[in-house]
């Protein structure tokens, strides 16, 4: 099972107009942010979400069981934002560890939250559980192709929006949107996933050759928590070559308190990754490299921010 560039073209055709061209800012003549904070419900998901939904209307498959998904909060605001859009019910199995901010912002979208198990692979079980039971589609967080492939328009807008660049750095967690980025870009650009020093999941991955179950935490496990890599996130990093650096807790913090302070940009720790990756040479690039750092959530509580 693996993703194409043409399925990434066919995603952004399919979802043309539901998702939001999300701005670039260049802060540094080297530098340059993508600003998927400000995409719909305050993160990159909908990408995903908006193209397993209506691929799924295509094919008959997007019933009034509505659709079924669990998340650690974005992806399930995401899945929770694009059914409400498209009309039918959805029903979201979150951490009992999800942020309050999450969680609050999940009801205002009409869905039913349901609390469960401590770490989202627990609400990932009982998600396909209540799948099985309903018949409502399930919409996996990171490791369907069609979610993958919507992820990676956020590539092609990169194409779109910047006049060359040789590096992008994209925070990991199931790996869905590196993978996506990467498959839209192929050899046009280096693509380099940057996770916490305690969620290494693409890391150990990528050490182990194989797919592996990884021990996770942190400030950031609420959006890069998953325990697993994607498979397709997997075949991805095999056939791109992109590789994983990491950031401790302390660079994490700050960074995210820097780009409040600097750019007023209020972001949740796991979207401050990518930034602490530069801020602490975790990746140097090399003189002249010009390097993209993507922005990809904002659901945060702004009063932690310094």
């Amino acid at each position: 099972m693996t993703v194409s560039r043409v399925d990434v073209l066919a995603a952004g055709r399919r979802i043309e107009g539901r998702v939001r061209r999300t701005p670039v800012l260049q802060v540094a003549p080297t530098v340059t942010f993508k600003l998927e904070l400000v995409q719909h419900v305050g993160s990159f998901k909908p990408r995903g979400a908006f193209n397993r939904l209506l691929s799924a209307k295509e094919q008959g498959a997007l019933t009034g069981q509505g659709v079924v998904t669990a998340s650690g909060g974005n992806a399930g605001l995401a899945v929770g934002y694009a059914a409400r859009e498209l009309g039918v019910p959805a029903r979201i199995f979150v951490p009992e560890t999800a942020p309050l901010p999450k969680v609050a912002r999940l009801r205002t979208l009409d869905a039913d939250v349901v609390q469960v198990g401590r770490e989202y692979a627990e609400a990932y079980e009982a998600a396909v559980e209540s799948a099985e039971e309903s018949g409502a589609l399930l919409v996996h967080a990171y490791d369907q192709p069609e979610v993958v492939a919507g992820q990676g328009t956020l590539g092609l807008e990169l194409l779109e929006q910047i006049d060359g660049f040789d590096t992008v750095l994209v925070a990991v967690g199931g790996g869905g949107l590196i993978a996506g980025i990467a498959t839209a870009l192929e050899d046009r650009a280096r693509v380099i996933g940057v996770e916490p020093e305690l969620a290494p999941t693409l890391r150990k991955t990528l050490e182990a050759g194989e797919l592996v179950d990884v021990q996770v935490g942190g400030v950031a496990a609420d959006s890069l928590g998953a325990r697993r890599l994607g498979a397709l996130a997997f075949d991805a990093a095999i056939r791109y070559d992109f590789g994983s650096v990491l950031v401790t807790e302390h660079s994490i913090v700050a960074a995210r308190n820097e780009l409040w302070r600097e750019y007023h940009l209020a972001v949740e720790h796991g979207a401050a990754v990518t930034y602490a990756a530069l801020q602490t040479g975790a990746y140097q690039p090399a003189p002249g490299e010009r390097v993209v750092v993507v922005v990809c959530g904002a659901n945060t509580d702004p009063s932690t921010l310094t």
